[in-house]
């Protein structure tokens, strides 16, 4: 969409209109010692002819690798039809739809996708999502602080297999806000958190935060986890890839009882393309008996005065722009964005494809770790189940592997020393359903030269 600035009389017109002589005295009521200097390393403008020039030399500079990084984010086929229809005018500009008469079209849309990740994670209610899987998780450990009344520890247990990019916002968000954060350390085996290494008594704590499937990949006891932090009258935050919920047991259907009670993730598998880092979005979902303290805004169905449906913003008290401090939570303008793209991409693959998307990444992922594996010195890590991760040990430094790796154009995995020291040399791969046979050999071939 181009864009055409003001020209010189534009400005000087409507600084006359409101009686200002320059643009500077606009800001003059901020101290001099806080004002920043020229941005002396931004070069001078340049014609349209020169910039399209320079911003294709720049995109020419970003190779397409063979990437088997996941960790967070997953590289999955998208319908084209996604984007298409995502970015068309009416989606791609939209604001918070606060004017529900003039929003139907945004509404309907939010409302379908609150509808099918409920479904997905067999959940009562979900939210029109949230800013990423990080923040989300945050925002579950201060919902559970608040629903559970029982509870007046605000200690909330945290495996350390949750992704350690997750504890690190969770810790930022609470830490100022009374909120104790306990880690679990994972079993040196299997790679989970074992049911049976659990105090018979914890003691009063809140919740506690089950991720399913791990940082590692790595598939949790939930049935276990989830009746013992009930038992002792705490709720389980679930923390789940989406993808992973076609094929394996959703939270709404973890443990004896009723299941999870609050589930969050990343929502970026379900149609949002790898893009330098974002922007994702991420879900939340609930029992209804804690939809009062659900964060973000909820879109609910009704009929009108002609009887015809209608779709409107519910539960708006929450929200900050009625409550402002007294909100829920201060969420304001969401990614409603990455949100429709999901709606669509969930509707056009429907419950088989992504059933189908799920079981051919895991298949992928068990026949590269077999691969890799069948090179001198590549042992997997831990022996459990898992989804379409897994934790592998190198015979040598795993950075300066991965970094011949890149130089032939393969991102090998993500490397885990920083986050996990007490590993090793390890790496975590991850293939989902658009690596081939060739790309898995291409792979293997590579990193038995580079060992070698």
């Amino acid at each position: 969409m181009p864009f055409i600035p003001h020209t010189e009389r534009d400005t000087r017109a409507m600084l006359d209109a409101i009686g200002v002589g320059s643009i500077e005295e606009l800001f003059d009521e901020i101290p001099a010692e806080l004002r920043a200097e020229a941005l002396e390393a931004v070069p001078a403008g340049q014609s349209e002819m020169a910039v399209s020039r320079l911003l294709r030399q720049r995109a020419a500079q970003d190779t397409q690798p063979l990437s088997f990084i996941g960790a967070g984010a997953y590289e999955h086929h998208i319908p084209a039809a996604v984007w298409e229809l995502t970015t068309r005018g009416e989606f791609y500009t939209a604001y918070t739809p606060y004017q529900a008469e003039a929003s139907q079209g945004t509404l309907q849309l939010l409302y379908e996708f609150q509808t099918m990740i409920a479904e997905l994670m067999a959940m009562e209610v979900a939210n029109a999502s949230l800013y990423d899987g990080a923040s989300a998780l945050a925002e579950a450990v201060l919902m559970a602080v608040r629903a559970n009344r029982k509870s007046k520890s605000r200690r909330i247990l945290l495996p350390a297999s949750v992704h350690p990019t997750y504890r690190q916002v969770v810790e930022t968000i609470v830490r100022h806000q009374g909120v104790q954060l306990e880690l679990l350390d994972y079993d040196n085996c299997g790679g989970h958190l074992d049911p049976a290494s659990l105090p018979a008594e914890p003691g009063d704590f809140t919740a506690l935060v089950i991720p399913q499937p791990n940082f590692f990949g790595v598939l949790e006891e939930v049935d276990a986890l989830t009746d013992w932090a009930q038992q002792h009258g705490a709720l389980v935050i679930a923390v789940v890839n989406p993808t992973a919920m076609a094929l394996i047991t959703p939270p709404g259907e973890w443990g004896s009882g009723a299941g999870a009670d609050i589930v969050c993730g990343e929502g970026q598998p379900l149609g949002a393309p790898l893009a330098s880092g974002g922007p994702y979005f991420g879900f939340m979902c609930c029992q209804q008996k804690h939809v009062r303290q659900m964060p973000g805004r909820i879109i609910g169905r009704t009929d009108d005065l002609e009887g015809k449906p209608g779709y409107v913003l519910t539960l708006q008290a929450r929200e900050q722009h009625i409550r402002r401090s007294k909100a829920t939570s201060n969420i304001c303008t969401n990614q409603g964005l990455l949100t429709t793209a999901a709606a669509l991409y969930l509707s056009l693959l429907g419950p088989q494809g992504l059933y189908q998307t799920a079981a051919h990444s895991h298949a992928n992922t068990r026949a590269l770790v077999g691969k890799l594996c069948a090179i001198e010195g590549v042992e997997p890590v831990f022996d459990r189940p898992g989804f379409h991760e897994c934790v592998l040990r190198l015979p040598q430094p795993a950075g300066q592997v991965l970094a011949v790796l890149n130089e032939r154009d393969i991102l090998g995995g993500f490397d885990l020393a920083a986050a996990y020291p007490e590993l090793g040399n390890a790496i975590l791969v991850c293939a989902t359903e658009t690596k081939t046979e060739a790309d898995l050999k291409q792979y293997a071939t590579a990193l038995q030269e580079v060992l070698a």
